[in-house]
């Protein structure tokens, strides 16, 4: 082989070398294909059950019974939601969940950020045991805590009503009340002491400090945090069920996750003879499991920008 060839070959393995692996400023073809390839694998095991459930719910029960019908349902059977919405009481439940769900929420940015602040900005006598304390209790399973609690509500009277979420929010034990400080006090660490070092020349105080300066630049946890907090209280049907309801049929406060819990026995309760809705299948299941999270996907869609920035830019993740 002469020395030309021998150029020539090496330039071919350099090139396929490049283009499979690509070089510090791009990557390549091929590791580009790996990676998109294992990212839609690992997204549509997340996606299929989300799209069974849209695709099950349009299907009327000759769909379910024909074996031919997979995915796409041959009509648009929205009489399965009718009927979810109706056992579901679906107005007046969304409602009380939004106020079950966001009232807490409201209270725990508000006094999670305060903590976070304090715990930031400040030092103090007995800092590093109080941090120690709130990671402990945020390890701490809530199953050990869950009957001396509900015994403790059922003794101040707030057992059953909204309250039993408020106010342990109020007190900066809210739902997952410690990570929020967590996340927070580290978002607050990022901001330049020069600046607050500045503010308080010109005549700023603690408050004033806090109010115009910290808040407007934690914009981006602030907006981590609502989305998280309302979620897991959404989504929190037993202790909504414990605490809220107080485990009383008669409680007014039953949002929509505590209905879906109850779906069966009220759809049957309310399904009529001779009716399309006598018998229970799974399309309705189906469209009453989307009606649960349909509010959860409608805001992820409207704050998905501001929700990925703000993770990108407090550097957190979350479940």
């Amino acid at each position: 082989m002469t020395a030309a060839e021998t150029i020539k070959s090496k330039l071919t393995k350099e090139k396929i070398h490049r283009f499979i692996f690509g070089t510090k400023e791009k990557q390549g073809a091929g590791k580009q294909l790996v990676v998109y390839g294992l990212l839609i694998c690992i997204g549509f095991v997340y996606l299929y059950p989300v799209l069974y459930m849209f695709s099950t719910s349009f299907m009327n029960r000759d769909d379910l019974l024909d074996t031919s019908v997979k995915w796409l349902p041959s009509t648009l059977y929205m009489q399965n939601f009718i009927d979810a919405m109706k056992s579901m009481d679906f107005t007046v439940s969304l409602l009380k969940g939004v106020v079950i769900a966001g009232l807490p929420t409201l209270c725990n940015v508000i006094i999670c950020m305060i903590i976070g602040y304090g715990f930031a900005r400040y030092d103090f006598t007995g800092k590093k045991i109080m941090m120690g304390i709130l990671i402990f209790s945020y390890i701490l399973p809530s199953q050990v805590t869950m009957i001396p609690t509900y015994v403790l509500y059922n003794n101040v009277g707030i057992l059953g009503t909204l309250w039993a979420f408020v106010i342990p929010a109020i007190l900066g034990n809210g739902l997952n009340a410690p990570i929020f400080i967590l996340i927070f006090y580290q978002f607050f660490k990022q901001v330049p002491k020069v600046l607050m070092e500045a503010a308080a020349i010109d005549g700023a105080g603690h408050f004033k400090s806090f109010f115009k300066i910290a808040v407007p630049s934690a914009i981006p946890a602030i907006i981590t945090v609502v989305l998280f907090s309302f979620v897991w209280y959404w989504n929190e049907s037993y202790l909504t069920e414990m605490y809220v309801r107080g485990l009383s049929t008669k409680s007014i406060w039953t949002n929509l996750v505590i209905q879906l819990k109850n779906f069966d026995t009220a759809f049957e309760t309310r399904a009529t003879v001779g009716d399309t809705a006598t018998s229970l299948n799974e399309s309705v299941r189906m469209a009453a499991t989307t009606l649960s999270i349909l509010p959860l996907l409608i805001m992820y869609f409207f704050l998905q920008k501001q929700f990925v920035e703000s993770i990108d830019r407090a550097g957190i993740t979350g479940e």
